[in-house]
């Protein structure tokens, strides 16, 4: 499991070094790098985004301002060089207040942070199964639905690619109908073609026609599909 996570920063030199240090981060997902604020607003109001690196003093609008403006805003880091700021973000309460230059193991350590507290605030419901069990190879495989990168259907078989195992899909004797009723518990994944189901939460891009997910995997939004997804969209759910 990894942090969904973007940076706003309005300095392009910083901004670059800050997600080449964010790559390094097993538990950091960088989906998104912006030098304006407003930019990035859609995503997060979308709910797409766990974690947010944002710069404070910037010539469009102070960050400390754009996250008062967020109304459901995601986790924050703010990355700075100004130390006056720090008092007010406590106030604000963010994860960490990282004055730049930022070295790698504070960077690390703040990023950490971030993925405990996140780690406590979203545990599953006792009574909500986190996985499921599938017939492989004559034997039971446990598939955890945060692994999930999306599944599709290849008639009365369907493939289930995983995070951890993004080259090697698992290949299981189920219908895309019988896999959707198995991950109905979860909430979070949506069919969105014929073929295709996906979990919401790696969705990183959409038009009428394909979503792009953990922004590089394209899938195609059937039409019979597209109202009924574009609305569990837009809810965020």
């Amino acid at each position: 499991m990894k942090l969904t996570s973007i940076a706003i920063d309005d300095e392009p030199p910083g901004l670059h070094i800050l997600a080449d240090d964010l790559r390094k981060i097993p538990t950091v997902d960088l989906i998104g790098t912006f030098t304006k604020p407003f930019d990035a607003l859609e995503l997060i109001q979308q709910g797409r985004v766990d974690l947010l690196f944002l710069d404070i003093q910037m010539p469009t609008l102070l960050g400390t301002d754009f996250l008062r403006a967020l109304t459901n805003p995601p986790m924050v880091i703010f990355t700075t060089a100004y130390e006056q700021y720090a008092i007010e973000s406590y106030d604000l309460n963010v994860v960490d207040y990282l004055l730049k230059p930022i070295r790698f193991e504070r960077l690390l350590r703040a990023c950490t942070k971030a993925y405990q507290l996140y780690q406590q605030t979203t545990k599953p419901d006792a009574d909500v199964p986190t996985f499921f069990f599938v017939k492989t190879d004559y034997k039971d495989t446990k598939i955890y639905h945060h692994d999930i990168l999306y599944v599709e259907g290849l008639k009365d078989y369907v493939k289930i690619y995983l995070e951890s195992q993004p080259d090697k899909p698992i290949l299981t004797r189920l219908n895309v109908k019988a896999m959707e009723a198995k991950l109905e518990s979860a909430g979070r994944f949506c069919r969105v073609h014929q073929s295709f189901i996906v979990p919401l939460r790696r969705i990183t891009g959409v038009n009428k026609t394909q979503i792009l997910l953990d922004g590089t995997i394209p899938i195609p939004v059937g039409e019979r599909y597209v109202e009924g997804f574009q609305e569990r969209y837009r809810a965020g759910a």
